[in-house]
């Protein structure tokens, strides 16, 4: 089994989060711009959840990026 660290789903929310407070949504405010329950983007960012290409699409429209760009690590931005 993968360390946690390494884990997809760890990277990847660790990513929507960082995304999320660069563009200063409050956790709240970015589920209902994405139309996502709070407690759903929660484990989203916690890696708990295997997020389907749907809510992919919607978390990339909240933040206004194009899909691929939460799934860049090579941009420099930290991955906290």
């Amino acid at each position: 089994m993968p360390s946690p660290a390494k884990d997809i789903r760890v990277r990847f929310g660790s990513r929507v989060r960082a995304l999320r407070l660069e563009r200063g949504f409050s956790q709240e405010a970015f589920a209902d711009a994405a139309g996502l329950d709070r407690s759903y983007v929660g484990g989203v960012e916690r890696g708990a959840r295997n997020v389907s290409l749907l809510n992919i699409e919607r978390l990339a429209k909240a933040l206004r990026i194009p899909i691929a760009e939460l799934f860049d690590t090579s941009s420099g931005r930290p991955q906290s």
